[in-house]
């Protein structure tokens, strides 16, 4: 039997609409992939509406907000449910996606295909987002220019280069703000980081909640195969900028040589 396949499109609103060749009484589902070892639990159906010629369609709009993950796409007949392969993929509206302000909590949805060919929505869902732009590594030093959604940075903000592992102390470092006080840049030039992995974060004002430096606003939903960086040597240090598995910005700290 031949695996169904569903076609998408994405506006610039995030609504997503899949169409397929399905008959009466099926529905599309939306599921939560779980973590490892943990139970399926979040579960999100569609109605799948008939558009003619043995066509229908289902609109996922921009509410409810979905969880922040990876959400697998099936068919549902009832009981049983078919996991569906892609078809064509209208992600167009995203392209710009980083152009546009944001106000929080921040929802963002991009379909993908996954590494076995099926098709899936990658999700976030955050209070607050810095948006990465450039990332410019010149030498040792390595420059990061990014842009507040959901937020301003007020006098006081700072860039915080905080340790994922061990005890190493975290960094602060005071970003240069535009007038606008959402657009900023900072420089990474620091020859006595610990090697390791260190995360980026900004906290606009004392006291307030980190937030975390990442990418997420166009139609890329897995970037740390898709962007690699070079390292910028800093003394006895190589600092290099990598996207996480979550899209999300952060260091890599190694001895140089």
């Amino acid at each position: 039997m031949t695996t169904p396949r569903v076609g998408c499109a994405v506006d610039s609103e995030g609504r997503i609409t899949f169409a397929l060749a399905a008959g009466p009484g099926h529905e599309l589902l939306l599921r939560l992939r779980p973590k490892k070892g943990q139970p399926e639990e979040t579960l999100h159906v569609l109605d799948l509406d008939p558009v003619g010629e043995g066509r229908t369609q289902a609109v996922l709009g921009p509410d409810p907000v979905l969880a922040e993950g990876r959400w697998d796409v099936y068919l549902l007949d009832g009981s049983e449910r078919t996991r569906l392969r892609p078809g064509p993929r209208d992600l167009r509206a995203l392209i710009d996606g980083h152009l546009r302000e944001r106000r929080g909590p921040l929802a963002v949805r991009v379909p993908y295909v996954t590494e076995d060919g099926y098709l899936a929505v990658r999700t976030w869902l955050r209070p607050a987002h810095a948006e990465v732009g450039r990332v410019d590594v010149s030498g040792g030093t390595l420059k990061i220019t990014a842009r507040l959604h959901g937020a301003s940075l007020p006098d006081g903000a700072e860039v915080l280069l905080r340790p994922r592992q061990g005890e190493a102390t975290v960094r602060s470092l005071r970003p240069l703000v535009a007038e606008d006080s959402r657009s900023f840049s900072f420089t990474v030039a620091d020859e006595t980081l610990d090697p390791g992995i260190w995360d980026l974060f900004v906290r606009p004002a004392p006291g307030a909640p980190m937030i975390r430096v990442a990418r997420l606003l166009d139609d890329v939903a897995d970037r740390k195969r898709v962007f690699v960086y070079p390292g910028a040597t800093a003394g006895k240090i190589v600092v290099r900028p990598y996207y996480t598995v979550d899209n999300d910005l952060s260091l890599e700290v190694k001895q140089a040589g």
